[in-house]
């Protein structure tokens, strides 16, 4: 530290630190029933103890392999479409309410008409979260192309440049900083869904199911945990395409 400022080193431990404290501070003070609530060190513990077991490793596995099934759907559907949609405004303005009313339209809503297509099945809980990131990754490829740099494809032109050479070696690489952004928005939301999904749709594994269960039997130890563990999934993704963003688009000056 310096002049009593926080070095910037520590500074991403500030809001966990915080949130542990006003934990803490809640159940010292019994402002929340203990049986409600147990405390961050004992919840913690408790965390540790079910992932070394291999329980809690076993459910993480699970969700995060669904999930990760529902992006790559979602992104070789969403980044090509995006791309295409992108390229002609006019097909993407005869679309777009289409794609902003699915998009706004909350995806948990559509469970029960996915168990209808698909029934109480393991790839339905994939299904519903493909396509609402399908629809975010969609989205923002479109916008990535729409919004490309002008000049730059004048430029292209201008060299003599075919359309499919603007498009390939201008167009596609304008667009990678928004289609990341898409990606982020895709990977957290398929999360989401499936831990809903797991939590309402039949399951036998994943976070969802264990949150759920948990908390039905008044188990809050392990349902606490369970949130936790589900919190360090979602941000360990979010860091892993926020350093292949600084990797693969460091161009941008976004990075």
């Amino acid at each position: 530290m310096r002049s009593g400022v926080i070095s910037p080193r520590w500074l991403p431990l500030v809001g966990p630190a915080v949130l542990l404290g006003v934990w803490a501070l809640l159940v010292a003070t019994k402002a929340v029933s203990p049986i409600l609530l147990p405390g961050p060190g004992v919840t913690l513990q408790h965390l540790w103890t079910v992932t070394v077991g291999g329980s809690m490793a076993f459910d993480f596995g699970a969700t995060l392999l669904r999930t990760a099934q529902a992006f790559a759907i979602a992104t070789v559907i969403g980044v090509p479409l995006g791309v295409a949609l992108g390229s002609s405004e006019p097909i993407y303005r005869s679309v777009e309410f289409l794609i902003d009313f699915f998009r706004s339209t909350p995806s948990s809503a559509l469970i029960p008409l996915f168990m209808l297509f698909f029934g109480i099945t393991d790839f339905n809980k994939v299904a519903i979260a493909a396509f609402a990131a399908v629809l975010v990754v969609m989205f923002n490829s479109a916008y990535g192309v729409m919004n490309a740099k002008r000049t730059r494809i004048m430029a292209a032109q201008v060299m003599g440049a075919s359309r499919w050479q603007t498009f390939r070696d201008v167009l596609l690489w304008e667009s990678l900083p928004q289609t990341f952004i898409g990606l982020r928005s895709g990977i957290s939301l398929a999360l989401v869904i499936v831990v809903v999904a797991e939590m309402f749709i039949g399951s036998e594994n994943g976070l969802g199911h264990r949150i759920i269960n948990s908390q039905q039997v008044l188990n809050v130890k392990d349902m606490y945990a369970s949130i936790l563990a589900a919190g360090v999934l979602g941000y360990l993704l979010n860091v892993l395409f926020l350093l292949l963003d600084k990797r693969v688009v460091h161009w941008s000056g976004r990075a």
